[in-house]
């Protein structure tokens, strides 16, 4: 498997910002995949993790103004020198920030494809991006305690589906 880059996550943080900018003032209410969530609770999910990863990797807290801003932000603590280097406290526990990078990108692409389905968007992810957050998440789910595991079981997918409805049913989302 190869190992993430900043300027994947970059790129997966722009194109959801473009479907959080596609939302329509009427789709804010609307379920998504994430039974627990409306579309506005998953967007404030999505900045509230990019503020955890920030803290995590930078020691600075504070409420960001939004998606941008806690991208922008979330990519400059990856960016700063030693990030990926240092263990750093996510959801799951301490893990090296190469590993907070994989996670990430896992987060806000399956968010975004979230958000997409939600909202009547196509999301649209670079292939070999996804298959590195799949193949990260199947070598990773079988160590994260059922207990702190935020995601729901996986689903059933057909083996020739999208990568990307791969990588949802993946962590657990119904994609048929």
């Amino acid at each position: 498997m190869s190992e993430p880059t900043v300027d994947q996550l970059a790129d997966v943080v722009e194109r959801t910002g473009r479907l959080i900018s596609g939302i329509a003032p009427d789709q804010w209410t609307e379920p998504t995949p994430c039974a627990e969530w409306d579309v506005r609770a998953l967007v404030d999910h999505v900045v509230a993790g990019n503020a955890l990863f920030t803290a995590s990797l930078s020691g600075q807290g504070g409420k960001p103004d939004g998606y941008v801003d806690s991208a922008e932000r979330m990519l400059a603590a990856f960016r700063a020198p030693g990030a990926l280097d240092k263990v750093v406290e996510v959801p799951f526990g301490r893990v090296p920030g190469m590993v907070a990078l994989h996670l990430r990108i896992a987060d806000v692409v399956v968010h975004g494809w979230d958000i997409a389905r939600a909202t009547g968007q196509r999301a649209d992810y670079p292939d070999d991006v996804v298959e590195q957050a799949l193949a990260f998440s199947l070598a990773a789910l079988p160590a994260v305690r059922s207990d702190r595991s935020p995601f729901a079981p996986p689903q059933p997918v057909d083996d020739d589906a999208p990568v990307l409805e791969r990588l949802a049913a993946c962590l657990g989302r119904k994609v048929s």
